[in-house]
């Protein structure tokens, strides 16, 4: 896809530090409330008729998850914390330089929040950039509370873009870094990695048809925390929910999970990735053909997983228009009739020569 590059703004962008929560419009509440509170075990911070706040066990902020009711689901806004007040100042501006959409309200747009900017990004998401916002208890000491498995903390977003070189480098000018992506002998870029926090990602640019959202992901602390959940789910005879894993990644190389929610939105639960913290830290690109980089145990991807994903909104709670990706998809490229991911190249794996010589 040979698009135009987004320009890069003369004003400076702003100081985010990380994920902070995702606002999320979903059909039925009760059921959204029964999978996110009941089943997955976030905490309800406060909760009215029409929306419910949720927070993992080690945050301190209001919420990481709205969940708000509404027609269609959808996502209404991926938003980041910054550094200082100021922050939010440079938000707006830099935004605006760009010609994009820009609200600001001083009594934020959530409760618990306060002044924020919500834009209409150059390729097609609703973000939102706050820094104040009410403090609340952190549970990390509350063993009582914490059930085995047990999310502690908003980990990163995934989105989908037909664009993905493009948004990468639109990505880079807000100050994201990419960590691993994935790449073919052609150059096509089928994914990127980019983080602010020290991790691998606090955001990801997937190639389809988009602007959608991939998946919001929630940590933690330990694998045996995701087979619990796996376990839970068996137990309560709702295993159908989940959509992929548990398993192992290459990028990022952490432990995995993915669910659907009664809307379909899809949720990772996501431990041990790596630090990325370094000014020098190396950027890992996988081959596309390489069927460890989505699991590196070389398990099939269910097609679910590249074809799904949730609307998002624009600002005036309308759904964005949804553009086809022109350049190969990443399925095509991996995924055979049978649904399994194309092997390694050669007769020879490295497994297979290193057997022989044990």
């Amino acid at each position: 896809m040979n698009s135009t590059p987004i320009p890069i703004p003369a004003a400076p962008a702003p100081d985010i530090l990380r994920c902070a929560y995702m606002e999320l419009v979903v059909t039925d509440l009760e059921k959204s409330r029964w999978f996110y509170v009941d089943v997955l075990g976030l905490v309800v911070t406060e909760e009215d008729e029409n929306s419910i706040y949720l927070r993992s066990f080690e945050e301190f902020i209001h919420h990481n998850l709205v969940l708000r009711k509404g027609d269609v689901a959808a996502v209404a806004a991926f938003s980041y914390r910054v550094r200082s007040p100021e922050d939010v100042d440079r938000a707006q501006a830099f935004y605006e330089e760009l010609g994009c959409r820009v609200e600001r309200r001083a009594e934020g747009f959530t409760k618990g929040i306060g002044d924020s900017v919500r834009v209409e990004d150059p390729i097609g998401f609703p973000l939102e950039f706050f820094y104040e916002t009410e403090h609340v208890e952190r549970l990390a000491w509350s063993y009582e509370l914490c059930g085995a498995g047990a999310l502690v903390r908003l980990d990163h977003f995934n989105q989908v873009t037909p664009d993905v070189p493009r948004a990468t480098r639109y990505m880079e000018s807000l100050g994201f870094r990419v960590t691993e992506n994935i790449v073919d002998e052609n150059g096509t870029e089928y994914a990127a990695w980019m983080r602010r926090k020290p991790t691998v990602h606090d955001t990801a640019m997937t190639g389809g048809d988009g602007p959608r959202m991939h998946h919001v992901a929630f940590a933690t602390h330990e694998k045996h925390n995701i087979i619990y959940i796996c376990d839970k789910l068996g137990a309560l005879r709702i295993s159908d929910m989940i959509e992929r894993g548990p398993g192992r990644h290459g990028v990022s190389n952490a432990f995995y999970l993915y669910l659907r929610d009664p809307d379909g939105h899809r949720v990772e639960i996501y431990t041990q990735d790596y630090y990325t913290g370094d000014p020098d830290n190396p950027v890992v690109s996988w081959d596309v053909h390489d069927n460890q980089r989505r699991d590196w145990w070389g398990n099939p991807v269910v097609p679910s997983w590249y074809t799904d994903a949730s609307l998002v909104l624009d600002l005036d709670g309308n759904v964005k228009e949804v553009v086809a990706r022109t350049d190969d998809s990443e399925m095509e490229q991996t995924i055979g009739a049978d649904g399994f991911s194309y092997t390694r190249k050669g007769d020879t794996a490295q497994g297979y020569k290193l057997g022989n010589q044990l």
